[in-house]
């Protein structure tokens, strides 16, 4: 059986070459989980976005059907343009009073 015998210098190089693995291990995993928040909240907003651009071009379509086919029908004008403007009203109300902020903290982060 071989005898290993390490100096004291070889031995903190070594334990110094762990604790720098580490660290460089530690980092990428941080950088990895900021990337992937952040891919997560552009992707949020990119699909709030087309949701609110089909439901837009729904809404326009159905009112400019109406306005061309039934304009001489008063109530369903009314009705075709009162509706969306009042789920739009209701969503804008919403959207302006916000009581939470969206954000989340991680362990050990400053508060």
């Amino acid at each position: 059986m071989n005898t290993i015998n390490l100096k004291p210098t070889e031995i903190v190089a070594g334990v110094g070459v762990l604790l720098l693995l580490f660290v460089l291990w530690r980092a990428r995993v941080r950088r990895a989980r900021a990337a992937a928040t952040a891919a997560r909240a552009g992707a949020r907003l990119l699909s709030l976005a087309g949701r609110v651009l089909f439901t837009a071009a729904l809404i326009v379509g159905v009112q400019w059907i109406v306005i061309v086919y039934a304009a001489s029908n008063k109530w369903l004008l009314l009705a075709a343009l009162g509706f969306p403007a009042l789920f739009a009203s209701y969503a804008l109300t919403r959207a302006l009073t916000v009581t939470t902020v969206d954000t989340s903290r991680h362990r050990g982060g400053r508060r």
